[in-house]
């Protein structure tokens, strides 16, 4: 059950360490910027947000845009209002399996390896699972390839140990968490899965943004920094993730940063293009009923005035 607080910001986020929430949690600023109480709400995955978005439990959330999109062509009245990272979907297996760039970067070779098999991926919906699906079907391999949906990104590295899966598509998380408790290997890193890839954004309720323009972009703002914080000092970054969150120790935190570290508060032209794709291939595969443009997924006035500068994803 969702506790709602009244009187206070309610903000949906999930478990990956390099979201900005993590680090705005850690900061008294914040608080006092708003001059407002903040309700922080741990989802499991990006649809389960959608279905809080939906029931009105949550005025803000972090996540993924394909689920979002799926939750707007259901009729849940959001918008992206800023950006906040790319590429943040990998591929891991058992050292046995053949990586990437041991198959000369032939992406068919790599999915291949897997008919007959298992591969496990967060829910139905989640940016991760279009992505495989995508793959799949490009390569003739839906009905050859069997795929397991997870709560949580950490039992996929549990079942590859437990030969239960041959892989795993994930957050960079699952590579950092496999490694430690199996020998796996980044068998596809982020930017070789999908460029560009939006892997989560700032979403909030229609009927929020029109009545709370003054606070989105006093939140955004910090948004911001806690971005370049990411960015320019991930082990700082990593400090106040460990202590905001204590499931993650700083060295933890700091490996999963490092390893897509492309974070930013902007919409990057690469970034929407990257979602009208989503767009495209989520109809292909039965997502969506609809196409939609972009004035249905974002609303960019507050990101316009808060980053006017050039993106940061790109290096």
């Amino acid at each position: 059950m969702i506790l709602i607080k009244k009187n206070q910001l309610n903000i949906g986020h999930l478990s990956t360490a390099y979201h900005t929430n993590f680090v705005m949690m850690a900061d008294e600023k914040l608080k006092n910027d708003l001059n407002l109480g903040f309700n922080w709400i741990l989802f499991g995955t990006g649809p389960a947000m959608v279905k809080a978005f939906e029931n009105e439990v949550l005025d803000i959330g972090y996540m993924g845009l394909p689920p979002a999109i799926i939750g707007i062509d259901k009729g849940v009245p959001i918008k992206c209002v800023a950006g906040g990272h790319v590429e943040g979907t990998i591929m891991v297996a058992k050292q046995e399996t053949k990586s990437l760039s041991q198959l000369n970067n032939n992406l068919t070779k790599v999915f291949k390896q897997f008919k007959g098999k298992v591969i496990g991926v967060p829910s139905r919906g989640s940016i991760h699972e279009v992505i495989l699906n995508h793959y799949l079907k490009k390569y003739n391999l839906l009905e050859k390839v069997k795929v397991r949906h997870y709560k949580q990104a950490e039992f996929i590295a549990i079942d590859i140990k437990e030969n239960r899966l041959t892989a795993g598509v994930g957050t960079p998380a699952l590579a950092i968490f496999a490694s430690t408790i199996l020998k796996s290997h980044l068998i596809i890193p982020p930017e070789k899965l999908w460029a560009n890839n939006p892997s989560y954004g700032i979403f909030i309720r229609d009927n929020f943004i029109e009545d709370h323009e003054e606070l989105i972009s006093k939140f955004l703002k910090r948004h911001k920094e806690a971005s370049n914080l990411l960015r320019n000092s991930p082990s700082l970054a990593a400090r106040k993730i460990a202590s905001s969150f204590r499931i993650f120790n700083k060295d933890y935190a700091e490996a999963v940063i490092k390893i897509s570290p492309k974070y930013c508060a902007g919409i990057s032209k690469a970034y929407l293009n990257a979602t009208m794709e989503f767009v495209k291939i989520l109809f292909k595969l039965g997502y969506i009923k609809r196409r939609f443009k972009m004035k249905n997924i974002f609303d960019f006035r507050f990101i316009k005035e808060i980053h006017p500068e050039k993106e940061h994803y790109s290096k």
